[in-house]
């Protein structure tokens, strides 16, 4: 218990001895108005859920339990976006006199009563209290928002798990994507389910407080949480050590790029970065593989028919500016000092990575040829989607290069702690927002044909003009470049 508040408090002095801790005020501000717009949601549907079951052979909640896993896989998607892994916090303290499994189990411990493990209640409660209330009582009424976060601290140690492997390994992805598939296969192929029974009838046993109900799901969540702590201890003790490291077996010079002097090395650089290094190499599979997912979901289904269709688009070209610009000289804070030794260097690197990921944008035209050819997508809206992004969208992607500062390991995934900018965030949400309403509002005025021609042409000259706005980027860096540096610095692990 000692350890576990300990650790508490060295997180909460931690994030506010932050060189960050002030900057990041307006970025948790929007993020706290945004979770209580989602609460309320959440509050919302939890009294629509209560009304809407109503008149059925069975009660609500009879209903509603039946539906539980997809709360759960719901749950489990949305950690991805919001929930960082406990091993990040374990460097500091390896070297100190504390056993690696008290220290994991802390950190388990306090991963299992964070604040976003109680999120759901928010739809519980007022369900619960609409519906079971008046057959159970309060304790009916309690009982089952205890077996429901017993559920949510399984479904919690269940993505710790998973995505502790996806971050050692990309291919461990399909270990939670089969078991996913082979779910939904069993709920949905068969006229009738066994598994709706089961999730009914462990619901019910929550609401009666059944002791056996409620062991089975402690006995679960006892097995996860020892499957976790052993993988992570392990993985986590391989990456810190560096025992995988290996002799480079390949060496590849790219020799065709010699030939545009300092631009080519920087580009030479920036693609032994994407090949060699753990982290980089990882968001490009990462990148690769939801493209192609996608690709074939507009190709050759019909799920994402109408409007989603064209934000798929705009996000198959996007996706590529999103992972590796949005972190634009993240990476090379880990050699920074030597960069910024010389005259000029850093705009060269600027034009390199502006050359090599326009480039590159031809990947993705490549990848969406299935969509046209099932006439899912014309050729002329993927070509103005391309030459757009890799003028006006990159443009505005490579004014984050003025204030990161923040750096980012290039083989430490798992024990690799990240602190966004709030001007990550706003650019990120500018991206995505006005390209989509620009595209929605002129094809509603113009019609698809200009609004390809519009769009090719805001391209071409934000394309025909990066050497000048590039050249305000190295500026504005460089006025900065003290503070950057030692923000780079700072950051290091």
């Amino acid at each position: 218990m000692n350890i576990f508040l300990e650790l508490y408090r060295h997180g909460r002095l931690a994030e506010k001895r932050s060189p960050y801790y002030e900057k990041s005020k307006y970025a948790k501000l929007f993020a706290y108005i945004m979770a209580a717009f989602w609460l309320g949601y959440l509050i919302f549907f939890g009294i629509l859920f209560a009304f809407a079951f109503q008149g059925e052979a069975v009660e609500p909640y009879h209903i509603f339990n039946k539906g539980l896993i997809f709360v759960l896989f719901i749950d489990y998607l949305m950690r991805f976006a919001f929930q960082k892994l406990p091993t990040q916090e374990m460097q500091p303290y390896l070297l100190l006199p504390v056993k690696r499994k008290r220290l994991l189990d802390a950190l388990l411990i306090r991963s299992g009563l964070s604040g976003y493990n109680f999120i759901w209640f928010f739809l519980f409660v007022p369900f619960a209290l609409l519906t079971i209330m008046r057959f159970y009582g309060i304790w009916g009424v309690f009982t089952y928002c205890i077996g429901i976060w017993m559920l949510i601290l399984i479904n919690n140690y269940w993505y710790l798990l998973t995505r502790t492997l996806i971050g050692e390994n990309p291919l461990w992805l399909l270990f939670p994507a089969a078991c996913y598939a082979g779910l939904g296969a069993w709920l949905f192929i068969p006229d009738k389910c066994p598994f709706y029974d089961f999730s009914m009838n462990v619901g019910e046993g929550f609401i009666t407080g059944d002791s056996l109900t409620f062991i089975a799901v402690l006995a679960v969540i006892v097995l996860m949480w020892l499957i976790c702590r052993a993988i992570m201890g392990q993985l986590t003790y391989k990456e810190l050590s560096n025992v995988e490291d290996k002799e480079v077996k390949h060496v590849s010079e790219y020799r065709f790029l010699n030939r545009f002097g300092e631009i080519g090395e920087f580009m030479r650089l920036e693609l032994k970065l994407l090949a060699r290094n753990k982290v980089p190499k990882q968001q490009s599979y990462s990148v690769f593989a939801v493209v192609i997912m996608f690709v074939l979901l507009m190709s050759f289904t019909e799920v994402y028919d109408g409007g989603m269709s064209s934000f798929l688009l705009f996000y198959n070209f996007v996706i590529f500016g999103i992972m590796f610009l949005s972190q634009v000289m993240s990476y090379e804070g880990n050699y920074i000092d030597g960069l910024i030794t010389r005259k000029e260097s850093i705009y060269n690197l600027l034009l390199a990575k502006y050359f090599l990921y326009s480039v590159m944008m031809i990947i993705p035209l490549i990848l969406m040829i299935p969509a046209m050819v099932t006439g899912k997508s014309e050729f002329m809206t993927c070509l103005a989607w391309m030459i757009f992004i890799a003028g006006p969208v990159f443009c505005l992607f490579f004014q984050i290069a003025v204030y990161n500062k923040n750096t980012i390991p290039l083989n430490r995934k798992i024990t690799m702690r990240l602190n966004g900018t709030g001007m990550q965030t706003i650019i990120s949400i500018i991206v995505f927002a006005v390209p989509l309403g620009l595209r929605f509002g002129l094809d509603a005025m113009f019609g698809s044909t200009v609004t390809n021609w519009i769009f090719i042409g805001l391209g071409v000259v934000f394309i025909a003009t990066h050497r000048w706005w590039l050249m305000n980027v190295y500026h504005r860096f460089m006025a900065r470049k003290y503070a950057n540096l030692e923000g780079f610095r700072n950051s290091r692990e």
